[in-house]
């Protein structure tokens, strides 16, 4: 694997990721994960002198003793060898595999290897894999090949993967689990396997259409496709072939971006899902109302479009948060409640589906939705806080149910204070101007990161009032009230319209959705940005976008902000290219008033 000595597992190392979820400094795996996966994977080949902790050694020795071990390359069509991990239970009986495409990740199939020892104890062969070009030069989990992106190759590297496991393994089913990378390979192959071999998938922090979730309304996640690029194991030039080098360098330079959306599209499952439907694939999903890799609204859109046994989890948080945890090595008492429950409910969906579990799957709503931030918790030492009761779930039959009105919040000018108001009644004749291009305070949050912190119940906290006025505009309810303390049940996708102009032929614009607290500080509810092009330099445009979907108590005497910038760090920005910085107007014109449309439920 690596010539590094293998670290001590103790406690403390568990704790770590029970407390602080999966991910490390910068766009890097936690440590603590990379650690317990290497010495777990030591003291199953033998290894002299693995300290684990007593919970850890027990499942290894449990696993010894019920299943053998190994470690095959699996060769696909065109030769390229493809790093594996494998446990065949070893009592005889019929035994259904599930079978793990790795995330994105520099260690390939390694860092959930926990996962693949618990889906073993509860009677499952399992095959681990990394999908082609990810990984680490020289370690035991990196596969051979360039990155193919869940593209064609990916899909046939699966049935390769199938075909050996059918050999090697002998299942009476074939199911596929994936986190990240992982799941949407997951939901591609059991669309595309000629043999249609595939029973069920569970497709965690998944996406729906990958070319929508990285260039949007006109914007490229930046930030998003860079750290993707820089986390496979090794350079752009090393780890994908030419072409797909040539794209994504045209991604991050905004060079021929019609090529980018044909070449993500066909690497979506909302693209194949015909098929999945034709095929009743049983198919369990989950993703985070705060995702900065895939966002929430193309997931939500394939959800709807699958008529198969399905299922949507939505929970608070950021990409790998909800999930990571279970996956990668949470033995000890969960810290807080409901830390086990996305990972236990994932593996409840594959016992009824691949086990023939008598449990309660079959009575499961089809949606689950977590709302945000309302969970409880108390300070710990350190400044930060423990959730105590877990933030509420509420379940739908489809998502279609989760919203039941709606309700338009109309800006208007600035007022004595310079900000704008939300108001009830339409407002026009006004315009207000802000410097395009500057990076401001209000920003969706740190990739992977914020997210995670909002999971452990942590949500970042904003001070709308120290927010940049040159720099960006912002719009503001009176205090609210309503019924059980809560001011406002916002439920689904808002919608953003303004007049625009710019002093340019360009312009970003990003909304975020606040909510004010009494004490001035505020938390984010959701964003989302729109970059519109072949503008004529000071003429209006209207224009109107979705905000990405929530689910958020606004809890009486808070208000509600909305806030309009150019720049967030996430995301490109259509200026970048000037030499200093422009000018955004926004207006609100007759027949096109500026107003904030808020779904309810």
């Amino acid at each position: 694997m690596t010539s590094d000595p293998i670290s001590s597992v103790t406690e403390a190392t568990l704790t770590d990721i029970a407390t602080n979820g999966i991910w490390g400094p910068g766009h890097s795996v936690s440590q603590a994960v990379v650690d317990v996966s290497r010495a777990l994977l030591a003291s199953l080949q033998g290894e002299e002198g693995v300290e684990l902790p007593p919970e850890l050694s027990e499942l290894v020795a449990e696993v010894q003793r019920i299943a053998t071990i190994a470690l095959p390359r699996i060769t696909a069509n065109d030769g390229v060898r493809l790093s594996a991990f494998s446990i065949k239970l070893t009592d005889g009986a019929p035994h259904p595999v599930v079978i793990v495409p790795a995330g994105w990740n520099p260690y390939g199939w390694l860092p959930f290897l926990y996962a693949y020892l618990k889906l073993a104890q509860r009677g499952y062969h399992v095959l681990a894999y990394s999908p082609r070009g990810i990984g680490i030069k020289g370690w035991l989990s990196t596969s051979e090949g360039f990155v193919n992106v869940a593209g064609p190759e990916d899909w046939a590297d699966g049935s390769s993967v199938i075909d050996y496991a059918q050999e090697a393994l002998e299942p009476s089913r074939i199911g596929f689990l994936g986190e990240s990378y992982g799941s949407g390979i997951s939901q591609l192959v059991a669309a595309n396997d000629p043999g249609n071999r595939v029973s069920t998938v569970v497709a965690l922090s998944t996406w729906g259409n990958l070319a929508t979730s990285l260039y949007n309304n006109g914007t490229r996640h930046l930030e998003a496709v860079q750290a993707l690029i820089d986390f496979t194991g090794g350079p752009l030039e090393e780890k994908f072939d030419e072409e797909t080098q040539r794209i994504l360098k045209n991604f991050l330079s905004g060079r021929d971006l019609d090529e980018v959306v044909e070449w993500g599209t066909p690497r979506s499952p909302e693209t194949h899902v015909d098929r999945t439907n034709e095929r009743g694939i049983p198919t369990f999903i989950s993703n985070t109302w705060h995702e900065t890799l895939f966002p929430v609204n193309p997931v939500v859109d394939l959800f709807e479009r699958l008529t198969v046994p399905k299922r949507l989890n939505l929970w608070i948080g950021d990409h790998g948060a909800p999930e990571g945890p279970g996956l990668a090595g949470l033995v000890l008492g969960a810290p807080f409640p409901g830390l086990a429950v996305p990972t236990r409910e994932a593996y409840d969906w594959l016992d009824h589906f691949l086990l023939g579990a008598d449990n309660d799957v079959p009575n499961w709503p089809a949606v689950n939705s977590q709302s945000m931030f309302t969970y409880r918790t108390v300070p710990i030492p350190g400044g930060t806080k423990l959730i105590t009761v877990p933030a509420r779930r509420e379940t739908y039959g489809s998502w279609h149910e989760v919203t039941t009105g709606s309700e338009a919040w109309y800006l208007t000018g600035a007022d004595d204070g310079g900000d704008g108001t939300l108001t009830d009644k339409p407002t026009v004749g006004w315009s207000r101007d802000f410097e395009a291009g500057a990076l401001t305070s209000s920003v969706a949050g740190e990739l992977l990161k914020t997210g995670q912190q909002e999971w452990f119940g942590n949500p970042k906290s904003y001070e709308p009032a120290k927010f940049e006025r040159g720099q960006l505009l912002v719009w503001s309810t009176d205090p609210l009230t309503g019924s059980d303390k809560v001011a406002r049940r916002i439920r689904g996708t808002a919608t953003v319209q303004l007049t625009v102009r710019s002093s340019v032929d360009t312009a970003t614009v990003i909304a975020y959705l606040y909510d004010v607290a009494p004490d001035g500080t505020a938390r984010i509810i959701t964003h989302e940005p729109l970059t519109v092009t072949d503008l004529t330099p000071r003429v209006n445009t209207t224009v109107s976008w979705n905000l990405q979907a929530a689910s958020y108590d606004l809890p009486d005497g808070h208000r509600l902000a909305l806030v309009v910038n150019s720049r967030d760090p996430l995301y490109s920005y259509a200026g970048s290219d000037l030499p200093a910085l422009s000018t955004t107007t926004v207006s609100s014109v007759t027949g096109s008033e500026a107003r904030l449309e808020l779904p309810l439920g």
